[in-house]
């Protein structure tokens, strides 16, 4: 089955996103989250908050969905690491949103729910 990457990369390629949502993790609103897509492959960078930097690498899982592998060094000087596997959607006012399921692998445990919003050109 040949998943349509294009609707994926319409939402994504060079758009800046922001934390609506994280309760368990280290992001918050003021980590902003840049991502690539070229055909099934996405690739991103991260920082802000309690993020000093970070980067993603990923892939198109199906029409509407994506899952990643994330590593960061945190302003503390932490190296993490983790995954997660997100579905790319719409809000009323016609912005790109993304959900995630996400887990750590390395540096910390547990995982949660994270929301993120695009922001604006």
């Amino acid at each position: 089955m040949e998943i349509p990457f294009s609707q994926i990369s319409e939402r994504l390629n060079n758009r800046r996103f922001s934390v609506a949502d994280n309760a368990h993790g280290l992001s918050d609103a003021r980590t902003v989250f840049h991502y690539h897509v070229e055909k099934d492959a996405i690739w991103g960078t991260y920082q802000g908050g309690h993020i000093r930097m970070g980067n993603q690498v990923g892939r198109v899982t199906g029409p509407d969905t994506i899952e990643l592998l994330y590593q960061c060094l945190t302003t503390d000087g932490e190296i993490l690491a983790g995954w997660s596997r997100g579905t790319v959607g719409v809000d009323h006012a016609g912005r790109t949103t993304l959900t995630f399921v996400w887990g750590w692998l390395s540096g910390a445990t547990g995982g949660g729910e994270s929301s993120y919003v695009e922001l604006a050109a």
